[in-house]
């Protein structure tokens, strides 16, 4: 007979029990800290309470929780110790949240997602409270029925790379609201009620790639409002009241490759000349503009007009008449004795501004704002720059006139790859510089200089032997 082990003995005498007993127990101490009706998973800790009806931030969410799902549920109010520091990423959209207390993510060095999206009722925000969220790199603020941002309150986010802002209904945007978002690469802000873009409203942003404004108010467009925008690739600017864009203003932009114009009712007069004189020398991709007055211009789309429609326009300003060197901050900060400050929020001075050179008191230099990456040269193709890929479930690329209206889907997290991304002609080869060599250099220029005299001389005696003849 085999001789009996002491664990053996245990399981067989009902020691089995006594240790069923303690996996339960160890069981029983895995779910005492995770909320109940939620599901927690550890490595890293996750706490996933979204679709429960919740009316408040439910107890019991563990203190090392770094993913914190709260979406779709009943939840009013945001408050000092609901979370803890280690938060990594929060979900939180879809909600009934009305009050954010300021200091809710005080602390929160490691957050990187922040999404409070479609809280209707929230419609307002304190300047601090995202101040100090250094790592954050995202941040959802889309439908929460916010009709104003305060001064300051993306000051610090140096890494923010996406902001949402669409839906909401923001009339203005006040001078360096976003200026030390030196890492943003998209902003949406369309669905919103603005009606003017002055010209430092988008100062700082030296990294953008894609700007959405469509579907605003917009009547009015600083010359300078892109001023420091020279990365961006896409601009929407369709379903406004645009009846007139400078041609300065979008002469800034040397990386746009996608533009949409269509939606606005442009006035083709002499007005329109400088935009029609950037268009037909744009190579990227851009919609059709649809003029809408004057009479005989109607219907008529802008990009298909000639020189000779605008033969009554000779003291009209065309884009090769524009200075399109774009001061640098520094530059501005050499030359700001030239202007005169000047800022209004009144709509009816819109069109006047346009006479105006104002000036703000200029921002640090790029380089010498915390968080600032030197921007590498803007020789990639446009699908290298964004690093976005488009799924081959979308089907094979599209011109941008077979395009619809960009309209996302808010059901559902919102995706880049919605928006068209067609191959547009390079602008301008980028080609290395090759180091110039004094020798080869001097070479090559003997040897032209040689030739071309050769055949002078060779002409010349031709020439002579004619006229003896």
């Amino acid at each position: 007979m085999v001789s009996e082990t002491p664990l053996a003995g245990m399981l067989w005498k009902g020691g089995h029990v006594k240790l069923l007993l303690v996996l339960l127990g160890l069981e029983a101490h895995l779910t005492i800290s995770c909320p109940v009706n939620c599901v927690c998973y550890p490595s890293p800790m996750t706490v996933s309470c979204q679709a429960h009806n919740f009316a408040a931030i439910p107890e019991g969410i563990p203190e090392n929780s770094e993913r914190i799902f709260l979406q779709n549920n009943q939840i009013t109010m945001l408050l000092r110790g609901h979370f803890a520091p280690s938060l990594v990423t929060l979900w939180i959209y879809s909600n009934n949240i009305t009050f954010i207390d300021p200091a809710t993510f005080e602390g929160f060095e490691l957050l990187e997602e922040l999404d409070l999206g479609d809280n209707r009722y929230l419609r307002a925000l304190a300047a601090e409270t995202f101040q100090g969220l250094s790592r954050l790199h995202a941040l959802h603020l889309h439908k929460c029925g916010l009709s104003s941002l305060p001064t300051g309150i993306f000051s610090g986010l140096h890494n923010l790379q996406y902001l949402y802002l669409q839906d909401n209904h923001i009339e203005f945007l006040q001078d360096d609201i976003f200026v030390d978002l030196v890492n943003l690469s998209h902003l949406f802000l369309h669905g919103n009620k603005l009606w003017s873009l002055h010209q430092n409203t988008f100062r700082g942003l030296i990294n953008l790639d894609r700007l959405l404004i469509h579907q605003n108010q917009l009547q009015w467009v600083h010359r300078r409002a892109f001023h420091d925008l020279k990365r961006l690739t896409t601009l929407y600017l369709f379903n406004n009241s645009l009846s007139e864009l400078h041609g300065e203003c979008l002469a800034h932009l040397s990386a746009l490759s996608f533009l949409r114009l269509n939606g606005n009712p442009w006035e083709c007069d002499c007005k329109a000349r400088s935009l029609w004189d950037w268009l037909r020398r744009f190579r990227g991709s851009s919609s059709n503009v649809i003029c809408e007055s004057p009479d005989g211009m109607q219907g008529k789309n802008l990009k298909d007009l000639k020189a000779e429609d605008f033969r009554d326009c000779s003291g009209s300003e065309s884009l090769h008449q524009i200075k399109t060197h774009t001061f640098s901050t520094a530059d501005r900060m050499a030359h700001k004795d030239h202007h005169s400050h000047h800022s209004s929020k009144e709509k009816g001075k819109g069109k006047d501004l346009d006479h105006v050179l104002p000036n703000i008191e200029p921002a640090a230099p790029p380089a010498s704002r915390p968080g600032y990456r030197k921007p590498g040269k803007n020789c990639t193709s446009h699908k290298s720059r964004n690093n976005i890929s488009k799924p081959a479930s979308l089907g094979p690329r599209k011109s941008m006139h077979d395009l619809p209206d960009y309209v996302p889907d808010y059901k559902h997290k919102l995706s880049f790859d919605m928006i068209p991304t067609v191959n547009p002609k390079r602008k301008a080869k980028c080609t290395r510089r090759t180091p110039i060599g004094s020798p080869s250099g001097v070479q090559q220029a003997a040897g032209n200089g040689s030739s071309s005299l050769k055949t002078s001389l060779l002409a010349f005696l031709l020439v002579l032997a004619a006229i003896i003849r």
